[in-house]
């Protein structure tokens, strides 16, 4: 497999580590689980990816978070018959071919444009304030 397939919008396992534990002085994620590409970005010394956990844990109020919903679940390759949230005030960084964490894998699926780029396009518009976890050594 190649690592061509991993691109925004993808559904991919990851060991992400959240930025509360990272914050505790953490440096591994506890358990794989599904996250989304928010966004690749290509460069020369290895592209960069912005990675958003999924959770099945419903989000406190006030967080910037999305319910993903059933068709999009099927898409993206998740249980649909789970209550799942996308969390994006919280995200990960690193950097393909050179992180511990990724695996050449193909995605387990992908969400439709309808549904991602708005939450990305929100991301965007909120980045300043939000957290960020780099993964690269």
């Amino acid at each position: 497999m190649s690592f061509d397939d991993i691109q925004t919008a993808c559904v991919i396992r990851y060991p992400y580590l959240w930025a509360r534990e990272a914050h505790r002085g953490e440096t591994e994620g506890r358990k794989e689980r599904p996250v989304a590409v928010g966004v690749r970005v290509l460069r020369p010394d290895g592209d960069l990816l912005l990675l958003f956990p999924i959770t099945t844990k419903e989000p406190e109020a006030g967080r910037f978070a999305s319910e993903i919903p059933l068709i999009e679940k099927r898409r993206a390759g998740l249980d649909a018959d789970l209550r799942l949230w996308i969390i994006l005030d919280e995200y990960n960084t690193d950097v393909v071919g050179q992180s511990f964490y990724l695996e050449p894998e193909p995605p387990i699926g992908r969400f439709s444009k309808a549904f991602f780029l708005p939450l990305v396009r929100a991301f965007i518009a909120r980045r300043k304030t939000l957290t960020g976890v780099s993964r690269t050594q």
